[in-house]
């Protein structure tokens, strides 16, 4: 691992831990996205990172899945893992003293913006085999 991508695992990493402690939303909304977009992983490496990540005990036999194919990298999901830990517990902190309207509006505005990117790039996955 590279310095860069170090720091781009930890940013991972803080931000999903601090946006599930602070909305309650699971890592995977802000991990995926991130590890697909900022690091090049395939929507499946990202997936199997993500869920390795959060695979202590809740989801371990999908991991096992994605680690038979090879869509999991152990060292990546590790640095995410420690410093999700971090963030959740900074997350809930700052959405305990907002009210609780903030919070359902930065909660809406992120679940759109990851829709809308998720809905955009499935779109041109479609429209480039068409072509």
């Amino acid at each position: 691992m590279t310095a860069q991508e170090i720091i781009i695992l930890v940013t991972i990493g803080m931000l999903a831990g601090i946006l599930s402690g602070f909305v309650g939303v699971g890592g995977g909304v802000v991990i995926v996205p991130a590890l697909v977009y900022m690091l090049g992983f395939s929507q499946h490496q990202a997936q199997g990172t993500s869920l390795f990540v959060l695979a202590m005990p809740v989801v371990i036999l999908a991991v096992m899945n994605y680690a038979k194919t090879g869509n999991v990298n152990w060292k990546f999901g590790l640095v995410i893992a420690a410093t999700f830990v971090i963030g959740g517990y900074i997350g809930s902190k700052l959405s305990l003293k907002m009210p609780e309207a903030w919070v359902k509006i930065i909660f809406g505005l992120l679940m759109a913006y990851v829709s809308f990117r998720l809905l955009l790039s499935g779109f041109q996955s479609i429209n480039q085999h068409d072509s």
